[in-house]
């Protein structure tokens, strides 16, 4: 780890633990070495550094490009391991690089939905973590977060203390052999039904 990022994750820890009664289920199932493809649903901006946090190891993260142009936060995101993505535009690099980091054998934290859930239910899943999987090969370990929308949900301007429960789902393989956004598609579904297959104990 960085030292942006050993600094960020244990700030992180901390402010969940103390804010939001943070808790991580299955904490056994997660793959702390070699490849690795973490899928999570998304509903808050808090999602990234509560599942950051349910691993010992440093993971890479999609975030939008912009937030590159925010004073202060923007010049440390890449030593927090951040891969910029051009929502703008169809933007094939950020993928690309999530792939690079998955073949040298680090992790990658992907958010099937693509963005936010704007009610806290799960939204239909984009072909780009498809994409991932299936060039890759590498193992993926579903995870469900609980919590995150009522703590600081779509549209709110601060964080509330409300519970939240991250749980980490047994290690998955996927046997996709194909190419084309129709196989992705499909390939990103099947990923989107794991994590909903997520079970909170």
């Amino acid at each position: 780890m960085t030292f942006w990022y050993l600094l960020g994750y244990s700030l992180s820890k901390a402010i969940a633990k103390t804010f939001f009664n943070y808790r991580v289920i299955g904490a056994e199932n997660m793959i702390e070495e070699g490849p690795c493809i973490i899928a999570a649903n998304h509903c808050s901006y808090l999602d990234p550094p509560l599942v950051g946090v349910a691993c010992k190891r440093a993971i890479h993260y999609l975030a939008r490009k912009s937030l590159l142009d925010v004073p202060i936060l923007g010049p440390i995101l890449p030593e927090l391991n951040v891969i910029p993505v051009d929502q703008k535009n169809a933007d094939r690099s950020a993928l690309m690089g999530a792939i690079r980091v998955v073949r040298v054998g680090g992790a990658v934290l992907i958010f099937p939905e693509g963005t936010r859930s704007p009610d806290g239910k799960l939204q239909p899943a984009q072909p780009g973590i498809g994409m991932i999987v299936a060039k890759t090969g590498a193992p993926l370990v579903p995870v469900k977060i609980s919590g995150s929308h009522e703590a600081f949900p779509r549209g709110s301007r601060c964080p509330r203390p409300r519970f939240v429960t991250v749980s980490i789902g047994k290690a998955l393989s996927f046997d996709f052999d194909g190419e084309g956004r129709d196989f992705y598609q499909n390939a990103s579904d099947r990923v989107l039904d794991a994590v909903a297959a997520v079970k909170r104990n």
